[in-house]
């Protein structure tokens, strides 16, 4: 792995500081989602 000033890269010369700000733009993860149709689920279970 290459580390620069200001680049960090791996062998294959990706740019983790541009992975990581692309992944900090792309919304909610798998995980989240989820988590959220379950918890809006039980609270319109709990309306019923």
């Amino acid at each position: 792995m290459k580390k620069n000033k200001h680049q960090i890269s791996t062998s294959s010369t990706t740019d983790i500081e541009e992975v990581k700000r692309l992944n900090a733009q792309s919304g909610l993860t798998y995980n989240e989602v989820f988590t959220l149709l379950g918890e809006t689920y039980l609270k319109n279970q709990k309306k019923k």
